[in-house]
């Protein structure tokens, strides 16, 4: 049995009529092809069965269709749907993703920049909350387009997708004085991560509008882990019981959900002895026992409002008119929440309103 043939370009060119640049035009660029010959080089195209070779096409042209997204630790749930919206705003525009998990490591950061620099991807998404480097560059060096999400990473001129970390956080507290609290723990998360400093901004913002003075022992110490959470509860638990908060907000809902099941364990009823909030919304949340209070966030938005932006900048060269965009986050209440068991309600007042 005699093997047909594989068409070429040329032979789509004859039975068009037009010249080989024209066809190689029409399949890169079709918009900027008259409509009539494109219609006859796309008929000539399904008429002789010629495949585009796009891997030679990307390599002309120096694109790889590949996006390297820099996770700070994938093992993060809260991750998942991020990397979903990414993925699937991405294939849609034909580009495959690298996922480089930098997990606190300096060497793999600095291996995933030379990825970069060596021209292996056409674009960054970061979601890592800074920009790669290695020890003689960073990933500017590289000039592929990039965009941040999920955390904010301040004085950069390119895009970043975030929420409103301290109003949500405010409100987060503020549910908890509306109840009642007036005594209110904060579990916080890593030192010097924008994503902390903001939270707890937002935690001390509630307070002082509600006439609570700070309590620096009630602030207690995290790493966004459910490891920290457990650690969290056990502190808890040491403290006399009169001198035990009846609230807690924690800066993500690993720590709020490892703090829970430590508190339960010795007998500590959550919200009966006390109330917690999270911050995040992953799906544990709202399948732990009690579910949890929290911060929803627009994880899978997140990521494809993300890639969008850098699509737009990689194909275009130009991002959209906003450097930082803030979508919106809701409070998720649930049943880790309540009035606490003494003393009466107590009002939420505005700085605003005196």
């Amino acid at each position: 049995m005699t093997r047909q043939k594989a068409a070429k370009i040329a032979d789509v060119a004859r039975l068009a009529g037009v010249s080989v640049a024209t066809v190689s035009r029409t399949l890169a660029r079709p918009e900027v092809v008259i409509e009539e010959t494109r219609t006859r080089v796309l008929a000539a195209v399904r008429d002789t069965g010629y495949m585009p070779n796009i891997s030679a096409r990307n390599l002309r042209v120096r694109k790889t269709m590949v996006v390297l997204v820099a996770v700070p630790d994938i093992a993060n749930p809260f991750f998942a749907e991020v990397l979903q919206g990414i993925d699937d705003t991405l294939s849609a525009a034909g580009y495959g993703l690298i996922i480089a998990n930098l997990a606190g490591s300096p060497e793999k950061e600095a291996r995933y920049v030379d990825l970069i620099c060596a021209g292996q991807a056409d674009g960054v998404l970061l979601l890592c909350g800074h920009v790669m480097r290695s020890p003689d560059r960073d990933l500017r060096d590289a000039r592929v387009p990039l965009v941040a999400a999920c955390e904010y990473i301040p004085c950069e001129n390119f895009p970043q997708v975030t929420i409103d970390n301290v109003g949500t956080a405010r409100e987060a507290v503020r549910h908890l004085v509306e109840l009642g609290h007036a005594s209110i723990a904060y579990l916080s998360g890593p030192n010097s991560n924008i994503l902390e400093e903001q939270r707890l901004e937002g935690y001390r913002q509630a307070l002082r509008e509600a006439g609570i003075a700070a309590d620096a022992s009630l602030i207690l110490p995290g790493d966004f882990t459910f490891r920290t959470g457990v650690e969290a509860g056990r502190t808890l638990l040491t403290l006399d019981p009169a001198a035990r908060p009846t609230a807690l907000f924690a800066a993500n809902d690993e720590m709020a959900i490892g703090l829970i099941k430590t508190v339960h364990a010795a007998g500590l009823h959550v919200p009966d002895d006390l109330s917690v909030v999270g911050f995040d919304g992953i799906a544990y949340a709202d399948y732990c026992e009690p579910t949890l209070t929290t911060i929803v966030q627009p994880r899978r938005d997140l990521g494809a409002t993300a890639a969008a932006e850098l699509i737009t900048l990689m194909t275009t060269g130009k991002a959209g008119l906003r450097k930082h965009i803030k979508l919106p986050a809701k409070l998720m209440l649930r049943d880790s929440t309540r009035p606490p068991r003494k003393g009466p309600g107590r009002t939420f007042r505005s700085a605003r309103s005196g």
